[in-house]
């Protein structure tokens, strides 16, 4: 599989040298997070790659958001690093299984998970940022969770720390009218 690597500078390479002009062309790529990446540097990537931002309809908002916060100090003790995960799960027995794929993002304490819907992302973006490992669960059941190494794809990262943070913002679109 290709693989691209996420930098602190918010650019991606692929391969130790070759950065990333178009990064719609990988966003099917393997993606690789290098040591001590922290959230600031995902809307570091959105910054250097602004075509990145109409992935979402959320992530405008997010830019606004992430414009306003201070430079540096925006971190929470209430985690250890924030984490990135996959999750596929079996339900539907008995009766007709059907098969659920889906991500998570959320702050690790030490082995606790903490959402991250409760905070601001001013106290998000200065946390590492780590991949989980995959979940296999059978039928709802926890105790045939299975735990893999995987690989998570850019759009699989972009989506699923959007659909995250999107709780943080309120956009036009959700708004009632009055």
């Amino acid at each position: 599989m290709n693989m691209v690597t996420l930098n602190p500078d918010g650019k991606l390479k692929h391969g130790p040298d070759k950065e990333i002009n178009d990064p719609l062309t990988c966003l099917s790529f393997g993606l690789m997070l290098v040591p001590n990446l922290q959230l600031r540097h995902f809307f570091k990537m959105m910054v250097h790659y602004p075509i990145l931002t109409r992935l979402n309809t959320f992530l405008p908002d997010l830019m606004i958001q992430y414009h306003k916060c201070p430079q540096s100090g925006c971190n929470c003790d209430d985690f250890d690093h924030l984490e990135f995960t996959k999750t596929i799960e079996m339900v539907g027995f008995p009766g007709e299984p059907r098969l659920e794929i889906y991500t998570s993002f959320q702050g690790i304490k030490k082995d606790q998970q903490i959402p991250i819907r409760n905070y601001p992302q001013a106290l998000l973006l200065d946390n590492e940022i780590y991949f989980g490992k995959l979940k296999h669960v059978v039928f709802g059941d926890k105790v045939d969770t299975f735990e893999f190494n995987t690989v998570v794809t850019l759009f699989e990262f972009i989506d699923g720390i959007v659909w995250e943070l999107s709780f943080h913002v309120l956009p036009q679109e959700c708004q009632l009218r009055r």
